[in-house]
């Protein structure tokens, strides 16, 4: 713990340091709201259902990746993953699954998750 003169103003010295912790994370790709809105839509079905339990979310810097688990214990069953490297080639967005087979890959988020969207399905 450090001794602070009276002079010092403590919230000046947050104030100095809040601009270098909001810029030290620019680089990162993230999925925006709406993209999060349709992941987290079909993610509550799903659990609504009792398919699956439990999520993580990562923000790296060259991809976001929502991954998506039957139990918190295990490997995750699927994940959806936003590349920008890949929006000209194949599409930026894709689905794995556990083994890591790439389910389907395209430009739009809402056809990529029909693989895994059973809302559709006709049985």
């Amino acid at each position: 713990m450090g001794v602070m003169s009276e002079d010092a103003d403590p919230s000046g010295q947050r104030a100095v340091a809040y601009p270098a912790a909001a810029n030290a994370q620019p680089n990162r790709v993230t999925f925006n709201r709406l993209e999060l809105h349709r992941i987290l839509n079909l993610y509550g079905r799903m659990v609504a259902d009792g398919e699956w339990r439990d999520y993580a979310i990562d923000f790296l810097k060259d991809r976001a990746v929502f991954s998506i688990f039957r139990r918190a214990s295990e490997v995750p069953i699927y994940r959806i993953e936003k590349d920008p490297r890949l929006a000209r080639k194949q599409g930026m967005y894709s689905v794995i699954s556990a083994t890591g087979l790439i389910l389907r890959r395209g430009h739009e988020l809402e056809r990529v998750l029909l693989v895994i969207d059973r809302k559709l399905a006709v049985v």
